[in-house]
């Protein structure tokens, strides 16, 4: 009897090790398939992306084999598309500047920086750290339901308040008169650019900012209150430091997505290429102006002429350039930092 209990008992040991090796196999199987998945999307989307890369240069070429670097020195996009659309067919306008476009496209994200930056690391603070648990959850909420609000919504409630808002309260009948000769003075301008793309971006640098925030060991704040510092300067001096590489991500996120904006600044900003002139004091803000992406929107009635089709796809070139870089200089940053922090 002992020894056939003993053989049992071998037996069934035996089918355990054998049901756990096949377990152990399967699961290997299972993680280098999900690894070589993940690898075939990976490098599918890099392709992808290099492809549409060069698809765009190559549409764009003869712009910059004409222009080289004169296209991102100079100015006058807008009277260069009309003579562009009215050239015969065979003497076709080729010289192009895009200064005018980079600096509306500059003006309108650094402005909208300017302000949603303390906004949003503001607003982050005050809902990880100094609103009530109930309300944490209902803000962090509401947050990512304004950053997923679609641009053309921004931009039609601030074509419908904030543009007429700064046309009643900032332009008068002498100002547009001192400056009908250049251009006119309507709302649509780098002011009401900034207005809308500040409230864009905030959502974004808030909610990475949060998950930053959150992501600080509660310990940290622990020790800090244990040393005798108060809640406020645990904040400024140890939790938010903890968490920049996240908040910089955030930052360089949104302004990843200001300089792209098309729709919603093609609504409130004026359309035009011109080039604020600091000498006009406060008119430097009601210009109106004109981004990379909304010129693309703006002009793409006429790219049936050839040579407008491909000054459109090198303004295409300078904002993939631009994004790319800044995604780039994102991973430094956060690199950088969290070698300081002796993370890697």
């Amino acid at each position: 009897m002992d020894s056939l209990e003993l053989s049992t008992s071998l037996s069934v040991d035996k089918a355990e090790k054998k049901n756990q090796s096949i377990r152990v196999r399967l699961g290997r199987l299972r993680d280098s398939v999900c690894e070589s998945g993940i690898f075939v999307l990976t490098a599918s989307s890099a392709i992808i992306i290099v492809f549409i890369f060069i698809f765009i240069l190559i549409k764009s070429w003869n712009i910059f084999a004409v222009n080289g670097i004169n296209f991102v020195l100079k100015s006058g996009f807008d009277q260069q598309i009309i003579e562009a659309y009215h050239a015969p067919a065979d003497k076709p306008v080729w010289h192009f500047g895009a200064l005018g476009l980079l600096l509306g496209s500059g003006l309108t994200t650094v402005g909208a920086l300017l302000l949603a930056i303390p906004l949003g690391i503001g607003t982050a603070i005050v809902i990880t750290e100094l609103s009530p648990r109930w309300m944490k959850g209902l803000l962090q909420s509401f947050i990512r339901l304004l950053a997923s609000i679609p641009s053309v919504i921004y931009g039609l409630v601030a074509l419908l308040v904030v543009v007429p808002f700064i046309q009643d309260n900032f332009i008068t009948s002498e100002l547009q008169l001192q400056y009908i000769k250049q251009f006119q003075l309507t709302g649509n301008s780098l002011l009401a650019g900034i207005a809308v793309l500040s409230i864009m971006i905030t959502p974004v640098i808030v909610a990475l900012s949060v998950d930053a925030i959150n992501a600080v060991p509660h310990r940290y704040k622990e020790a800090s209150l244990a040393l005798g510092l108060s809640h406020w300067r645990t904040i400024v001096k140890v939790i938010v430091p903890s968490a920049k590489s996240g908040i910089t991500a955030g930052i360089i996120l949104g302004t990843g997505r200001a300089i792209g904006e098309a729709l919603a600044l093609s609504m409130v900003s004026g359309g035009i290429g011109n080039i604020p002139n600091p000498a006009d004091g406060g008119v430097f803000f009601l210009t109106p102006i004109l981004t990379l992406a909304s010129a693309i929107i703006n002009k793409s009635e006429s790219m049936s002429v050839p040579s407008i089709n491909a000054a459109l796809f090198a303004c295409g070139v300078l904002l993939l350039v631009t994004c790319t870089t800044l995604s780039l200089f994102t991973k430094i940053v956060e690199r950088s930092i969290r070698r300081r922090e002796g993370l890697e």
